[in-house]
């Protein structure tokens, strides 16, 4: 099986810093299979890219590493660590942009820092991580996963963010806007749903534990997000008429206000954090 490597930065594809680390990367590791899970995570939001890691790690093989960089750190005095779980390695800094993915694992993960300068460029830049540490480091530890424990000293606990926003009082679930696609559909901390019928939801909480499974009626639920309410949640798109804003689930199981041919996000001036309540019938 091919030595599977995933990258998630913010680095964008006009600069030279995505295919830079891929060559660095194949000089270490020949064989690997180099994915690119994204590099348009907004500049600096580690916070989007934890979630963005939270919904894509699964569906990748056993065995492969993550390479996540997004970085307003760089050059500071926070870690650089490897992560290793039961099925994954996750190479980042300890920022907590890692904690969303190894929270929903669930399963006891070993962390070290990334020190040894055997897994490292000859010459670190203070600016450029993902090219002189993260990227070796992903590359050796797909060539060679035995070298885990050599890469550092192990750590006895990283950086984790608080959970997103997910509270639930009186028939009332309030989230926050958790990711922009380049649709411009809005993806919000609500869910995890799953369709139990044609017009029936089931929500089993993904942040709160706290929170009961609840089942609510998709066509008397009321989704409202700064002054704009949408009335039932649909299955997708084509249920409403061209331009018009909808609420519907996503393919991650969290709730999404977009709209049908045009971008939601613009239409009603939405910015990641904003609130968003869902009312239950």
């Amino acid at each position: 099986m091919a030595k599977v490597i995933a990258l998630l930065t913010d680095f964008g594809q006009e600069d030279i810093y995505v295919g830079t680390m891929k060559a660095v990367i194949l000089n270490i590791c020949p064989s690997a299979q180099v994915i690119d899970i994204t590099h348009a995570i907004q500049p600096q939001n580690v916070r989007e890219a934890a979630f963005a890691l939270l919904n894509s790690y699964h569906y990748f093989p056993t065995g492969t590493s993550f390479c996540v960089v997004v970085d307003p750190g760089v050059g500071s005095d926070r870690l650089a660590i490897a992560v290793k779980s039961q099925q994954y390695h996750f190479i980042g800094p300890d920022n907590g942009v890692l904690s969303y993915a190894l929270t929903h694992l669930g399963a006891d993960y070993q962390s070290v820092k990334l020190e040894n300068p055997k897994f490292q460029a000859e010459t670190i830049s203070r600016t450029f991580h993902g090219r002189d540490i993260f990227a070796p480091a992903a590359a050796h530890l797909s060539q060679s996963p035995e070298v885990f424990a050599s890469m550092g000293g192990e750590l006895e606990g990283i950086v984790s963010f608080p959970m997103p926003e997910l509270s639930y009082a009186r028939r009332r679930l309030i989230g926050e806007v958790m990711h922009i696609d380049h649709f411009g559909n809005i993806i919000t901390s609500i869910g995890a749903f799953r369709w139990t019928s044609e017009r029936a939801l089931k929500l089993t909480a993904v942040w709160r534990q706290d929170i009961p499974p609840l089942e609510l009626s998709a066509g008397a639920a009321n989704i409202t997000i700064h002054s704009h309410t949408v009335h039932g949640i649909s299955h997708a798109y084509h249920e409403v008429a061209p331009g018009e804003i909808l609420a519907q689930i996503d393919s991650n199981g969290f709730l999404e206000i977009g709209a049908n041919q045009d971008d939601a996000a613009d239409r009603l001036d939405v910015q990641l954090g904003d609130k968003v309540m869902l009312r239950l019938a």
